[in-house]
């Protein structure tokens, strides 16, 4: 919302600044975006008439004009513009003036004539961008009178970015509202007296949809001059507010508008047959609108039609098939209330805005309507001539204004300050809110132009507003700290974090939304859930998967020549479980990439493997995990493994298939895992074991065994059933070759036993060896290795 503010202060004139006075509407919520002058600094430029011009001697393109300054005042100018003649009145910059960009005037001689002074354009003065000619004045400008205060140039213009709710300050009018409740001073509205009706042309209006138009005045203004000129005061108002001049007709319209926020229309009454309707639009039809663009209806639109054919979109823009012209001799005028919800994204729905509808989609007064039209009635009246008609009415149930009860109590808790009923009142009657007294609570009646008022904390805004945000004290607030009890069985994220990270890891956050390839291929989900209104359409699946944004990161990092990359994420991943069943597990994904160590003098560029990706997982275990074969449709068939702990497989681990390296663009596979969260953070209560002071033994076990057996059922059964004076087993060597039957393979394990009561003794030792041996020999056919 622009305006000027000398047509403010026409209102209401405090006395502040206009620095002060941004400043006082920015704090009352009403945010000055921007405060400019209208022109910039200049001096010594007054009135003048061009008494007479004559050719300059030597030169074609200039004139010598006689110019009167002042009664009985006259000076010779030199003057170039292509437009100055005798009779015009125009600006003069007198010598020792100062116009913008600090360009002086003084008395010089022009190509052997003396000039004193300087004939002004409106770029000259800083006014206008670009300007073909001297800036022509009317004929009744005042000789010798400053230009700066002919012209009301020491005006500024406010720009304000108001807030949807406060729709009633999108007039002057309600800006002068604002501005008299916060300074108290007084505020003089315009003058809306009943245009004396001298014809009775009239036209019937019907309400076809009265929940969405439920209050239209219309009147028909016979024998209007549409030719007569705009006055200059009416013009510059309109042209510091935004809005250009077009004709006295549609500047009415338009600065009624401005004035008190009732947006206007005015159909042209000779192109209108039989009753005006107010009903939605009919399937097929259709308007060509002002600007020129045709439209299809649909039936959610309003449109104001007669009997023949749809004259508008109502409270958007009408048509150019009923549109006035400078021919135009009768006015039928047009003042409604629409429902905010009937107009609503109407206009954004052809790709157009306009100043109608960004006012209805608010809502406008609908206590207006009829005081606007007797606005623009009488301003047509004295500007164009003619008769006015009778004013047509047709209305039906209009928004109910519910009284809302404001507490003093409730004020001073959520202001934290303590108000006396006295004040508060004073408060609403400078707001214009009507109250009555229930105890120490207002039951206050918000006015049809409030339509943000609804609840107990619109009031107490109100109050803060006026009382000023920055009179609230800022008590700090106060309370209890207490440690959050963090249970012993649970690690925290933060930990985990800090471990990959240890490891080189760094963390990445994608979003949730993920292509639905990214689905197919690295989760094999051919029913992904799907989002109902996406913020992209690439995006429009939830992720089942941590895979895909890590694989797009890498891609990144690649594209900007980072040659290693170590990744990890922790996030929700999203899986339907039933018709109307979704489940939101957490889960940690990482991802390595490039060589298994940072580059170094005395190291090797040896690339990340399966088993370097497998040592980074399993340091955030403190029990041991188990890995077998796995085919999952991200990972690499033979080089990837499901990962159980205790029993429970709880992610996988691998290197990503080919496919998917190529169709991403990675110059190598990266090696990947995922698993739940849970698994991560949930922790074996430490418990005490007696650590042995009594030397441990060690013994070396070789056995061959049959080439297809799997390590870890051998390894696993052997800590299971060994006697407990066994602390570890580990595995050490593998071998097939000479001496080895084909078909089956060496597997050498180094066997720890200790005993916390006393030392072992060789007795002891054999026969944990023996048991072990018997174990073995009897389920998987274990040899000793001679």
């Amino acid at each position: 919302m622009q305006f000027s503010e000398s047509w403010l202060r026409t209102f209401v004139n405090p006395s502040l600044s206009s620095d002060a006075l941004a400043h006082l509407l920015t704090m009352a919520g009403l945010e000055v975006e921007e405060l400019n002058p209208v022109a910039p600094d200049f001096t010594e430029v007054v009135v003048a008439r061009v008494e007479s011009v004559i050719k300059h001697p030597d030169a074609d393109r200039l004139n010598i004009c006689q110019v009167v300054l002042a009664a009985g005042v006259k000076a010779q100018i030199v003057c170039g513009a292509p437009n100055v003649a005798a009779g015009l009145k125009v600006p003069c910059a007198l010598p020792g003036a100062v116009l913008p960009g600090n360009f002086k005037i003084k008395t010089a001689r022009v190509r052997g004539i003396e000039s004193a002074g300087m004939l002004c354009s409106a770029k000259e003065l800083g006014i206008a961008e670009d300007a073909s000619g001297l800036l022509v004045l009317p004929e009744d400008a005042p000789v010798g009178v400053s230009i700066r205060e002919y012209l009301d140039l020491d005006d500024h213009l406010y720009t304000l970015k108001l807030t949807p709710n406060r729709a009633d300050c999108l007039s002057l009018v309600g800006i002068a509202r604002e501005v008299a409740a916060l300074t108290g001073a007084s505020v003089v509205y315009p003058a809306t007296p009943a245009v004396p009706v001298t014809d009775d042309a009239r036209r019937a209006v019907r309400l076809d949809a009265p929940a969405a138009c439920p209050r239209y005045c219309g009147r028909v203004i016979r024998g209007v001059n549409a030719k007569a000129p705009t006055p200059e005061w009416m013009r510059r108002r309109l042209e510091r507010s935004g809005l250009r001049s077009v004709s006295a007709l549609v500047d009415v319209t338009n600065y009624v508008l401005l004035e008190l926020g009732q947006p206007l229309h005015a159909f042209d009454n000779a192109r209108l047959t039989g009753d005006i309707h107010a009903r939605l639009a009919a399937p097929g039809e259709k308007l060509t609108l002002l600007n020129g663009q045709e439209v299809a209806l649909t039936d959610d639109i309003l449109v104001i039609a007669d009997e023949s054919k749809v004259l508008a979109m109502a409270g958007v823009m009408g048509g150019e098939e009923s549109a006035i012209t400078l021919e135009t001799l009768d006015v039928f005028l047009e003042s409604a209330f629409f429902a905010p919800r009937a107009i609503a994204g109407r206009a954004r729905r052809y790709n157009f805005s306009s100043d109608a509808s960004h006012r209805y989609e608010r809502g406008v007064d609908w206590g207006n309507c009829a005081n606007a039209l007797e606005r623009a009635t009488a301003l047509i009246l004295e500007l164009c001539g003619g008769k006015a008609g009778p004013v047509t009415e047709a209305g039906a149930a209009l928004p109910e204004t519910k009284a809302v009860r404001l507490r003093l109590t409730r004020l001073k808790k959520v202001l934290g300050v303590r108000f006396t009923f006295e004040q508060v009142a004073v408060f609403l009657e400078r707001l214009a809110l009507a109250f009555v007294r229930e105890g120490d609570d207002f039951i206050v009646t918000p006015p049809s132009y409030r339509f943000d008022i609804e609840i107990e904390e619109d009031l107490i805004e109100e109050v803060a507003r006026l009382y000023g945000y920055d009179q609230i004290p800022g008590h700090a607030p106060q309370g209890r700290l207490a440690m959050l009890p963090q249970a012993e069985n649970r690690r925290p994220l933060y930990r985990v974090r800090q471990q990959l990270a240890d490891r080189g890891f760094q963390e990445v956050i994608n979003f949730a939304f993920v292509p639905e390839a990214w689905e197919q291929d690295f989760a094999a989900n051919a029913h992904p859930v799907r989002l109902a209104n996406p913020i992209a359409s690439q995006l429009a699946v939830m992720r089942s998967t941590l895979f895909g944004g890590l694989i797009e990161n890498l891609a990144a990092n690649l594209k900007r020549k980072q040659s290693r990359v170590r990744l990890f994420e922790l996030g929700r991943c999203f899986t339907q479980t039933g018709s109307a069943d979704y489940a939101q597990p957490w889960r940690l994904a990482a991802l390595a990439y490039g060589t298994a160590q940072p580059e170094g003098w005395g190291r090797d560029n040896r690339p990340v493997d399966f088993f370097d990706l497998k040592a980074d997982l399993e340091s955030l275990f403190a029990a041991d995990l188990s890995f077998s074969r796995l085919d999952h449709p991200a990972l690499h068939p033979g080089r990837a493994a499901s990962i159980r702990l205790s029993g429970r497989e709880i992610g996988c681990l691998g290197e990503l298939h080919p496919q998917w390296a190529q169709k991403y663009d990675l110059p190598a596979a990266p090696i990947v895992f995922e698993i739940d969260l849970d698994a991560v953070t949930q922790v074996a209560i430490p418990a005490y074991a007696e650590v042995s002071k009594f030397q441990p033994v060690i013994r070396d076990l070789a056995i061959v065994v049959d080439q297809s057996l799997v390590l870890e059922d051998i390894l696993k059964g052997m800590k299971v059933h060994a006697p407990p004076q066994v602390c570890d087993i580990q595995l050490f060597d593998i071998y097939q070759g000479k001496g080895i039957p084909e078909g089956r393979k060496s597997l050498a394990f180094r066997i720890v036993m200790q005993d916390t009561q006393r030392t072992l003794l060789d007795a002891d030792i054999d026969a944990v060896v023996a048991k072990i041996t018997a174990y073995l020999e009897q389920n998987f056919q274990a040899q000793l290795r001679t």
